[in-house]
């Protein structure tokens, strides 16, 4: 079993990284393994609505996308994880959501059944509705979704800031346990 845990921060190394990596530790202490992908300098365009994803299974923008999809295909497990921009999800992430969801869906449902949820940081406001929206994917997607102790946000906004609120590190801890919990029984 793998999860794979993708941080849609265009900032490499920040609190969205920090907070997937908590995560995914607490889920490789229970033996699986875990992959963090970093989208921070990659390109991932938005969805065009092109519906050529219907044809074959993949999308005909060119970019750093389909490396990225033929790896949450693979993997059991997915977190997604954004920063709050304005109240919303990153434009990354959201490109990489509004694509991957097509090409699933207009292909057999290919992330359909896999366990998954979301992981949102920010300063101050907008986490609660980034979660919703970031829910909404995995969601109508059909990912079994597990929970946690509270919401899955953390506050912070400079670098590393993350690790310094306890409730929202403690959050993460239990929803990458209760993930794997959910991955192991679904694979049994």
């Amino acid at each position: 079993m793998k999860a794979l845990g993708i941080s849609g921060s265009p900032r490499e190394g920040g609190n969205s990284e920090l907070i997937t990596n908590h995560a995914l530790k607490a889920i490789s202490q229970e033996g699986i393994e875990t992959e963090l992908l970093s989208l921070a300098g990659l390109t991932i365009l938005p969805c065009t609505a092109c519906m050529a994803c219907q044809n074959e299974e993949r999308c005909i923008v060119e970019d750093d996308l389909m490396p990225i999809y033929e790896k949450m295909k693979s993997a059991d497990g997915i977190i997604l994880t954004t920063p709050v921009y304005f109240g919303s999800a990153t434009a990354l992430i959201k490109g990489l959501m509004e694509r991957t969801g097509y090409i699933s869906r207009n292909n057999n449902g290919t992330l359909k059944g896999k366990v998954g949820g979301p992981l949102v940081v920010g300063r101050r406001g907008g986490l609660t509705f980034t979660f919703a929206q970031m829910n909404y994917w995995f969601h109508i997607l059909e990912f079994y979704m597990p929970g946690a102790s509270y919401w899955n946000i953390a506050f912070g906004r400079n670098k590393g800031e993350v690790a310094q609120d306890q409730e929202g590190l403690d959050t993460a801890w239990s929803f990458g346990k209760n993930m794997a919990n959910l991955m192991r029984r679904m694979n049994a």
